[in-house]
């Protein structure tokens, strides 16, 4: 067969094309090969952790009562239970069954006749995080109780003045249920974390189940966020190391304060809070272009750190890496491009950094004792839901 110049040329640039094509496609799957080899690594030393970190507080359980911490409080035991039944090596029937089962006993001797679950006080951050713990049981004798909880959980919402639930600033969030009367985004988030689930797990029966004010909800935390152009609270922050990030409650950041131009006082953003507050817009499916959204991503990107909770130092941090796995893994995130452009691969240093941290008997605890941080049990439980977060998400 003759080939003429153009002909050849035309053949030539085919073949061209068909082997970079091949090239393109094997270089892709060597790096595959790469990432899943080092995500396999990954998940198999957390795995090592975790199965170190369960055997510690499995030990630590009330073997009379099943509870772990102090009695008034069953949610330390709902954070508990829910790290031994995260464990990815578990099994039905093995040898932390028992335990497990003790703990939902205690939990459910916790059910009060309002539908709560919580000993003496803080009845909505109780019942928010024991009926994670129930659900994630998954024993269908638990529907009745979980349907009242999540009702209790509904009824907590605020309305002050019973007017509208948006003519007082703390209106459409939820607090603690006790003598903290007004709302906070650490009791919100959890509170709608809790209705999110069970809004997946349960049918809806008409005219049984109430249901939450999600437009309210959303309208609170959009009030705890360091941004003019939707909140326009006097102390709201447009300073570049807050814009976007989140405040405890309207008015107060523990963060503290920061003066701006003109003598204004405003509130510094913070990471837990800021972690807090994408939670809920997670929770409340928003539109990820929202600039609420948008702008708190870009804040907790620019503040990036595995090693203390911004603009808290080590105060709250395993509260912070808590609600850092959940918000990232939730979000599908596996890389995030901090302030000065670099990369990090926040799943690799936030595991890396809880190997680190972990002591030699399986257990975690944080020397600054700040929101009981102090207390292994609690820091241990939070160590543990991060790392089975990531392992899950590889």
């Amino acid at each position: 067969m003759k080939v003429y110049p153009r002909q050849f040329a035309r053949l030539f640039a085919i073949l061209l094309f068909v082997n970079f094509s091949l090239l393109s496609f094997a270089q892709r799957d060597v790096a595959k090969g790469a990432a899943d080899r080092k995500n396999l690594s990954l998940r198999n030393e957390v795995a090592r952790a975790v199965e170190r970190g369960v055997k510690w507080l499995a030990a630590e359980q009330n073997a009379t009562s099943g509870l772990w911490g102090a009695e008034e409080y069953p949610a330390l035991t709902g954070l508990a239970a829910r790290a031994i039944m995260g464990d990815p090596a578990r099994k039905p029937g093995d040898k932390y069954a028992s335990g497990i089962k003790k703990g939902v006993s205690f939990i459910l001797s916790k059910v009060q006749s309002d539908g709560g679950i919580y000993g003496k006080g803080l009845a909505s951050y109780n019942t928010s995080i024991c009926l994670m713990a129930l659900m994630q049981d998954k024993n269908p004798k638990h529907e009745p109780v979980i349907r009242k909880a999540r009702n209790f959980l509904v009824n907590q919402q605020h309305d002050f003045d019973r007017r509208g639930v948006n003519d007082n600033v703390f209106d459409g969030g939820i607090g603690y249920g006790s003598r903290w009367a007004h709302s906070d985004l650490s009791n919100t988030h959890l509170a709608l974390e809790a209705l999110f689930y069970a809004k997946k797990t349960l049918e809806t029966k008409e005219g049984e189940d109430l249901d939450l004010d999600w437009d309210a909800a959303i309208a609170f935390v959009g009030k705890c966020q360091n941004l003019p152009k939707t909140n326009k609270e006097k102390w709201v922050s447009a300073h570049d190391d807050d814009e976007g990030g989140f405040v405890y409650f309207p008015g107060s950041s523990m963060a503290g304060e920061r003066e701006l131009a003109g003598g204004k006082k405003a509130l510094r953003s913070y990471g837990s809070m800021s972690y807090a507050g994408l939670l809920s817009f997670i929770y409340a499916e928003m539109d990820p272009k929202d600039d609420r959204v948008v702008t708190v991503r870009k804040w907790l990107s620019d503040h990036y750190s595995i090693k203390e909770n911004p603009g808290m130092g080590q105060q709250g941090l395993y509260y912070y890496y808590h609600t850092m796995s959940k918000a990232l893994s939730l979000s599908g995130v596996t890389s995030i491009k901090a302030k000065e452009g670099s990369l990090h691969d926040w799943r690799l240093e936030l595991a890396q950094e809880l190997f680190n941290l972990q002591q030699p008997n399986g257990s975690w605890i944080n020397e600054n004792g700040r929101w009981w941080e102090r207390d292994p049990v609690l820091v241990s439980s939070y160590a543990l839901l991060t790392l089975e977060r990531i392992y899950y998400s590889l």
